[in-house]
């Protein structure tokens, strides 16, 4: 857990949407249908705008912070509430500062305007609370737990991607699927969302993967899918985890994309017990040091199986083959 050399604002910040207008060629903005962005996902999908010539978007925010932070006793003085909006793929940056409300200095609000073109995939917004603390300006006293994503492709606004699955004959598919040729399947990490390639060049590959067949082969289905989504955790947890940006003090940082999504959600499997930032520290230390990475091999087996359901489809397999095995015998 980071230390700070200042007191810190102590409490829950919280921001959401509230509105989103797109503006195309001219001035008129039309406000965006309520269904594009989700404040139980905090989630905002641009690709559900009903027309494609909208040049940038306005986001209407407010934030909520702590009583505390307008006492007149804190040490805090020249209170701001900072809204920062990040792309890593285009590494893109917007900062917009609310304006103060009523209740006390507790709510802020603004917009935000994000220009399309200065985007191509997912952009996460921040909220932060800044002041003046003994003399010194700029200094971070709070920030929001949890961020919003601007998606400007999905036209759902869903936190979590669904995986991309493409049925391709190796053999006859892209020159750099050939070399896997005898395989049933393989993960392409590469793109803006995972993909898993099927090989249907795999006798009896396709008609599997697609439902056809006995209950047997349906419980063979289900273990088939269970360890290739175990194989796709695996491989976008070592993704996700090989090149992190790092800052000056060694502080690994969470990237901005699916890769950050991952590793929040297997950290609290791999390194237990820990706060998300001291985990993904102990995790980086032990890829990038002299030892420890052979020792979280079994932890990120264990929290991929886990994300998999591995345990629960192989139990469901088990008592179904049995079960098809006592009414074979009956």
């Amino acid at each position: 857990m980071r230390g700070y050399p200042y007191e810190r604002l102590a409490g829950s910040v919280t921001f959401r949407v509230t509105a989103v207008e797109l503006r195309g060629p001219g001035e008129i903005r039309e406000p965006l249908d309520t269904r594009a962005f989700s404040t139980v996902e905090q989630v905002v999908a641009l690709g559900l705008a009903e027309r494609d010539d909208w040049e940038t978007a306005r986001l209407t925010l407010t934030a909520v912070i702590p009583g505390r932070a307008s006492a007149p006793d804190g040490p805090w003085t020249d209170i701001r509430v900072a809204v920062v909006l990040t792309e890593g793929a285009t590494n893109v940056r917007t900062t917009v500062c609310l304006e103060p409300g009523a209740e006390g200095g507790r709510e802020w609000a603004g917009h935000l305007d994000l220009w399309r073109d200065d985007h191509l995939d997912r952009a996460t917004m921040t909220t932060h609370v800044i002041a003046t603390v003994g003399g010194v300006r700029g200094r971070v006293i709070a920030a929001s737990d949890r961020d919003w994503i601007v998606d400007l492709k999905s036209d759902v606004p869903l936190r979590e991607r669904e995986l991309e699955v493409a049925q391709v004959g190796f053999r006859e598919g892209p020159e750099w699927l050939r070399a896997f040729g005898d395989m049933p399947w393989t993960v392409d990490t590469s793109g803006e969302v995972p993909t898993v390639h099927v090989n249907t060049d795999f006798e009896g590959m396709a008609d599997l993967i697609e439902g056809h067949g006995t209950a047997t082969e349906s419980l063979v289905r289900d273990l088939l899918h269970a360890q290739m989504c175990t194989d796709v955790w695996t491989a976008v947890f070592h993704t996700a985890i090989g090149d992190l940006e790092v800052e000056e003090d060694g502080t690994p940082l969470f990237p901005q994309d699916w890769r950050g999504e991952v590793l929040r959600e297997m950290l609290p499997d791999v390194v237990p017990g820990r706060p998300l930032e001291d985990a993904l520290r102990v995790v980086h230390t032990g890829r990038t040091g002299s030892s420890g990475w052979t020792e979280l091999q079994p932890l990120i087996h264990y929290a991929a199986t886990r994300r998999a359901d591995v345990p629960k489809v192989l139990t469901a397999t088990i008592r179904g083959l049995d079960r098809l095995d006592r009414e074979t015998d009956s």
